[in-house]
């Protein structure tokens, strides 16, 4: 199984090499949705609709011993064993430290939505993108989080403590884990960009991110342009219709639509990219690789946070919290940025091995939000998917 992270080792071609999956841990049961009888069982339980779903829970008061039981469903590489490599790994130390055993199992944030994804009962946490995490806040599936119960909660900026893709009307969802910035990398012997409207004029080939907040990215080479627009992930129809027709104005077979990180590092190290829509982290890797590769400074750039939710119907909930809790430290947020090349919530994280990442991300810093707009789950979504599977096909 290819992993989503891109913190590898830079060869002498330039090339990234790509982790691939192994077995897990025996104290930790991983599956992918559908493959396990129960997964098979939730995926045939009908989802509550918004009109349907059940009254948002109290969050708790007060932290329980822990149920010995978790339920954990993530995106891949959020949530590590030690089944890539043995040295990457933190749920079992989780485990022992809390006598929560976990059942975990991942999730494609990139796969169509259906109804019946993520019934409430059959999780206890679930890593979110904004896209995720909106539709389970929209829906009643998200439980409030009781931010007292967290250690460390405190030490996340307030920028992304109170991102809309985390909190409702000052209730707090969502607990940030990793964030990143979406920035436009270049081949510096090829091309001199003047602008984000490059990734759309250039003559390519451009390597673009396959997600259908990439319209975001477009609506901000508009407002470069002049078009007024507030927030590039809030678009009226025709916004929305300038932005898709961006990715189409070039060559079509000269766009390229990436999903996995890897996809850009290597289209720059064999030189068969000029432009990409990619992370700094990219920019550091290509440039230890010795790549002529340079990002445009200009801001405003888009950006996300990823972030732990709890179920509104979590089977174990102290358990839950626990998770939470650890999830947000120090010493795990640093082996997950190190792992993920994604920077860290929580920025005392920022010293050894995630040192590298933080610079690169600006973390902890009075610059790391600067000229950010952070994606939050459109509320006119299903508009913006239909758009962009016109867009990629």
């Amino acid at each position: 199984m290819r992993r989503t992270h891109v913190a590898a080792t830079v060869v002498a071609a330039g090339l990234l090499a790509a982790a691939c999956g192994g077995r897990p841990a025996p104290e930790t049961q991983v599956t992918t949705p559908g493959t396990s009888a129960a997964a098979a069982a939730a995926s045939r339980s009908a989802a509550p609709s918004p009109s349907a779903a059940a009254p948002t829970p109290t969050p708790a008061s007060t932290l329980g011993p822990g149920e010995g039981r978790l339920s954990v469903v993530a995106i891949d590489g959020y949530a590590e064993w030690g089944g890539v490599d043995p040295k990457v790994k933190w749920v079992g130390t989780f485990e022992k430290q809390t006598g929560c055993k976990v059942s975990l199992r991942y999730y494609d944030p990139r796969q169509e939505e259906k109804q019946a994804d993520f019934p409430p009962s059959s999780f206890d946490v679930i890593s979110a993108t904004p896209e995720v995490g909106g539709r389970l806040m929209n829906e009643g599936r998200a439980a409030p989080v009781n931010t007292a119960l967290l250690h460390d909660y405190d030490k996340i900026p307030k920028r992304l403590r109170t991102l809309p893709s985390v909190t409702r009307d000052e209730t707090v969802y969502g607990v940030p884990y990793v964030w990143a910035t979406n920035e436009v990398l270049y081949d510096a012997d090829k091309v001199s960009p003047d602008g984000p409207e490059a990734l759309f004029r250039d003559k390519g080939p451009v390597l673009l991110r396959d997600r259908p907040l990439s319209l975001a990215d477009a609506a901000l080479a508009l407002k470069a342009a002049g078009e007024e627009i507030d927030d590039p992930f809030d678009l009226t129809d025709a916004q929305l219709d300038a932005a898709a027709e961006l990715f189409t104005s070039g060559e079509d077979d000269r766009r390229v639509f990436w999903r996995d990180p890897v996809e850009v590092v290597q289209a720059f190290a064999t030189g068969s990219a000029r432009l990409a829509q990619a992370t700094p982290y990219h920019l550091d890797v290509l440039r230890r690789g010795h790549k002529p590769v340079k990002a445009l400074t200009d801001r405003p750039v888009t950006g996300w946070a990823d972030a732990w939710m709890m179920s509104a119907q979590a089977p174990h909930p102290s358990c839950a919290y626990k998770w939470l809790d650890f999830t947000i430290s120090a010493d795990v947020q640093r082996r997950v940025a190190a792992w993920t090349g994604l920077a860290p919530a929580n920025p005392e994280a920022c010293t050894g091995a995630a040192r590298r990442i933080c610079l690169d991300y600006r973390a902890g810093t009075s610059r790391a939000f600067r000229g950010v707009y952070f994606a939050v789950r459109p509320e006119a979504y299903d508009k913006w998917v239909e758009r962009w599977s016109r867009v990629v096909s």
